[in-house]
């Protein structure tokens, strides 16, 4: 199949692919790799058919419905749905597609998995899905999509709405907003690359990328999300405040701008702002895993600071506070390790040691060995298991674990937490009279990697 030009040099009609990002349950007991199911079969496809991709913005969470996400919904010349768990946005962006384009949309689906009704009247493609949740023959229906695609061209009614309502007025879009539309595209593709090498050098970097955008309120929701967790990865916690703060309302008040506040004003040392924007994230929103996650991190922080300060009942209170939240976010979604690894850890550290790790360790344990077997495992997956295999004592595991892990670091935060965390565990056993000596290497290479 031919390859796409990136989309900022891109002359090809531009075609909008909504679906979910990374991996979700089928409802059927499985899983979807959707991240592996756009690469190795519907972008394939799309560039096959002489078009460019363009994907909604990955980090565009709480449900925020924003204006260039309109945008591209209605002026891209093409669009794919991929219909698979029946996910609420991406039936809101069909919904719109069809209100507003009589032709030109084409229907995809996991077969085996949860619709929302029957897809047939829709003439959507299914397609198969391996154990791993990855397209079974993404050559076959890619190439399936790709004929669909081009079949489109002749400008078939493929929209329910224009099919079933006759009379209804075609809506007559004017080329200059496309073109203007295409180079907005442009634009903010460019804008990410420009923040993806400025991450890789430091806040000052960020900063002269942000300087270059203007006034917040014209610039892209996605923009505006990269440059917040840009501002994260070169660990600059005031700026990550000050741009919620300067952001529009309607992206502010998401609920991944949201924890990112909470996550950046605890490491900016404002635990009690933190405790009371993630606590309002969880009382509009309900308890997850990532939000619990990060209130739990708050409580980790002020127990050590106690500990610190000798304060001896303060420190108790807090370390239990912890264990408690972290617990809450593992139960909240069993399939995120990443509460369960803290929930274990600090109970680890408890004295005497806690002894439900004993029941959570392999639980824990398991989530992140399926993660790793979806086919996506990040820093975080391999980090956890590194920290299992330390609190198991197995030497050989943990090795391993960290070699891994340590090929996947993006940014310097992400090794010096869990260095962190395992100092936790050596001087929680060496205060027992234990010892673990051999992971020592572990922890300082981690903490190496931070410091680079």
């Amino acid at each position: 199949m031919r390859e796409c030009h990136p989309v900022q040099e891109a002359q090809q009609p531009l075609c909008f692919v909504a679906m979910p990002f990374g991996v979700k349950p089928d409802g059927a007991g499985g899983s979807v790799n959707f991240d592996a199911v756009y690469e190795e079969l519907i972008r394939p496809a799309v560039c096959a058919a002489g078009l460019d991709p363009l994907r909604a913005d990955e980090e565009m969470g709480g449900g925020i419905i924003h204006k260039p996400m309109f945008e591209r919904l209605i002026l891209c010349d093409y669009a794919v749905a991929d219909l698979t768990t029946a996910n609420a946005n991406v039936f809101y962006e069909l919904g719109v597609r069809h209100a507003l384009r009589p032709y030109t949309t084409v229907l995809l689906f996991a077969e085996g998995g949860r619709a929302a009704f029957d897809v047939a009247p829709v003439r959507a493609l299914p397609y198969r899905l391996t154990k791993a949740g990855k397209p079974a023959e993404p050559e076959v229906i890619g190439k399936a999509l790709t004929e669909r695609l081009i079949e489109a061209r002749n400008r078939s009614t493929d929209s329910p709405v224009f099919q079933l309502v006759e009379g209804l007025p075609e809506p007559q879009i004017d080329h200059a907003k496309t073109d203007v539309f295409r180079d907005q595209v442009r634009y903010s593709t460019a804008v990410k690359e420009r923040l993806a090498t400025a991450r890789k050098q430091d806040a000052d970097a960020v900063r002269a990328v942000e300087a270059e955008l203007g006034r917040l309120e014209d610039v892209e929701a996605g923009v505006l999300v990269d440059l917040l967790l840009s501002y994260r990865a070169v660990n600059s916690w005031d700026d990550m405040v000050r741009l919620v703060e300067e952001i529009p309302a309607p992206l502010r008040g998401t609920v991944l701008v949201q924890e990112q506040l909470g996550f950046a004003l605890n490491r900016a040392g404002d635990s009690d702002r933190a405790e009371s924007v993630v606590r309002a994230v969880l009382k509009r929103h309900g308890p997850s895993s990532e939000t619990l996650g990060i209130l739990g991190r708050v409580y980790k922080d002020r127990w050590q600071a106690a500990v610190k300060r000798g304060e001896a009942a303060l420190a108790r209170g807090t370390l239990k506070q912890a264990v408690e939240t972290y617990v809450a976010g593992f139960e909240a979604d069993w399939r995120d390790a990443y509460p369960g690894v803290n929930a274990v850890t600090l109970m680890e550290v408890r004295e005497p040691p806690d002894a439900r790790r004993e029941l959570l360790l392999p639980v824990v344990a398991y989530a992140v060995e399926r993660r790793i077997a979806s086919g996506a495992p990040d820093y975080w997956d391999y980090a956890t298991r590194l920290e299992l295999a330390v609190l198991a004592n197995d030497p050989q595991a943990a090795n391993d674990a960290l070699d891994s892990a340590f090929a996947l670091v993006r940014e310097p935060w992400e090794p010096e937490t869990t260095a962190g965390n395992l100092a936790l565990i050596r001087k929680a056993r060496a205060a027992r009279g234990e010892s673990v000596a051999w992971a020592d290497e572990a922890e300082q290479t981690l903490r190496q990697a931070a410091a680079q």
